[in-house]
């Protein structure tokens, strides 16, 4: 800096003494001269292209493919070895829901995932997850979101996890146990999906706020494929979400969750009073209400070393409509299930589960989780007179250990206690189960 500061005095003498008929001065200031019109005029551009910048719309923005060019690529692989007793534990009380993974006994291939995402431009986003399980390959997410609208909202579109409850969007691999709660499996067998819009809107707030509303077209339980044929949304949905810090060391979040299906002719298989295995077809309407929370603890808001977690949801459902059982093996009239007629059905049902996980030291995790149903007031109809309705609380204690050598892989030992099915002897569990990262992996939500 000295030797620009001491050029600088040397030109200014220069510059200002005593006038010479010398041409070594005379050319080196027309020079000089040059130099500083020069870097005028350079200035002068910079200021109209920054002024041309600022006056540009916020929503034009240049678009660019490189994100789109090279998307994230990972894979999740996901295994296990299951001892338990033989046969299928239906949920006493409860219409089955369909899909529920996590039921094989011995070695199987649980559920492998194959994610891709990138930034389509810089308005939207897309994010796709496609995953092999029960002998299926089966596309369990494909969606684009916006990036850019403002104002604390954002638009999603296609296929996407609900954001009802709390743990409904989170796939598998992102589990604290080796399988879903029993709330999950009555309300939707492992989590409700949705093809169609997602509105988000995130308060500018201190206090953690986010409202959301969902359109789709309720294909899945509690809806149906019937049900979402039709112009117009076959489900809605609309969740709040609140939350914050409790000091230096710890967070919470809660959640209230309302979800309405109009399924039409939703098939579930069950066993009649004669143990033989016969369909019923529901038409009508479905509501759901969830209750979340959560609350995280780590030394200094770091959970490196330790940290905990408690979560526990509730859900409450109202089912009013017609339900036709039939026998579709039947060879003879007179079956208990035929088909004739279809008649009235209402059931209200609820249950919750409440969990803790603790990391005690760096990689090592312990986990304890109790489920509990209650399959609450159900009316068939005429149809009472050939399908059980059983005064059940089918209930499940889970005790897990795991270890993760990095963030990237995790090995777990899982103990269970299964009551979730009358009159069978208690099912007594034991899982081991791995969990692999390849590639690109986004961070898990709260």
């Amino acid at each position: 800096m000295p030797k620009y500061i001491l050029l600088a005095a040397a030109l200014a003498c220069l510059w200002a003494g005593p006038s010479r008929a010398d041409p070594a001065i005379d050319a080196l200031r027309a020079e000089l001269r040059q130099l500083r019109e020069a870097y005028e005029t350079r200035l002068a551009a910079l200021e109209s292209r920054l002024k041309e910048a600022e006056a540009r719309p916020a929503s034009a923005p240049v678009p660019s493919t490189a994100a789109s060019a090279n998307p994230e690529i990972g894979l999740v692989l996901q295994g296990s070895y299951a001892r338990r007793e033989g046969g299928e534990h239906p949920l006493t009380g409860f219409l089955p829901a369909g899909l529920d993974h996590g039921g094989e006994r011995g070695f199987s291939l649980a559920h492998t995932e194959l994610t891709l995402a990138a930034n389509i431009d810089p308005t939207l986003r897309g994010y796709a997850n496609i995953a092999y399980a029960d002998e299926e390959v089966a596309v369990e997410e494909a969606w684009f979101q916006t990036l850019g609208l403002g104002h604390g909202f954002t638009l999603k579109g296609g296929r996407f996890l609900s954001g009802v409850g709390y743990a409904n969007e989170q796939h598998p691999h992102a589990w604290d146990f080796v399988d879903n709660s029993l709330m999950y499996r009555a309300l939707f067998g492992e989590h409700f999906s949705q093809d169609g819009v997602q509105l988000k809107w995130l308060a500018p707030t201190d206090t953690f706020l986010e409202l959301g509303m969902e359109l789709g077209r309720g294909g899945n339980f509690p809806g149906s494929g019937d049900g979402g044929n039709k112009n117009g949304p076959g489900a809605w949905a609309a969740f709040a979400h609140v939350g914050g810090d409790a000091g230096a060391n710890a967070s919470w979040r809660g959640g209230l969750s309302y979800l309405a299906a109009r399924p039409r002719n939703r098939s579930s298989g069950v066993e009649d009073l004669n143990g033989t295995e016969v369909e019923t077809l529901f038409s009508g309407r479905s509501r759901a209400w969830l209750a979340d929370f959560v609350w995280k603890w780590a030394p200094d808001g770091n959970p490196k070393a330790r940290n905990f977690k408690f979560q526990a949801e509730y859900f409450r459902r109202n089912e009013t409509g017609t339900l036709t059982c039939l026998d579709p093996d039947a060879a003879t009239p007179g079956d208990l299930c035929d088909g004739d007629p279809a008649d009235a059905h209402r059931s209200r049902q609820s249950g919750w589960y409440a969990q803790s996980v603790y990391q005690f030291m760096p990689r090592w995790r312990l986990g304890l989780r109790y489920d509990r149903l209650d399959s609450g007031s159900v009316d068939f109809g005429v149809n009472n007179a050939a399908l059980p309705v059983a005064n059940y609380s089918p209930h499940k204690w889970s005790l897990m250990a795991d270890y993760a050598p990095s963030e990237f892989s995790l090995f777990r030992l899982q103990l269970a206690r299964d009551r979730s099915t009358l009159g069978n002897p208690d099912d007594k569990q034991i899982t081991l189960q791995y969990v692999h990262s390849l590639g690109a992996h986004g961070a898990h939500k709260y």
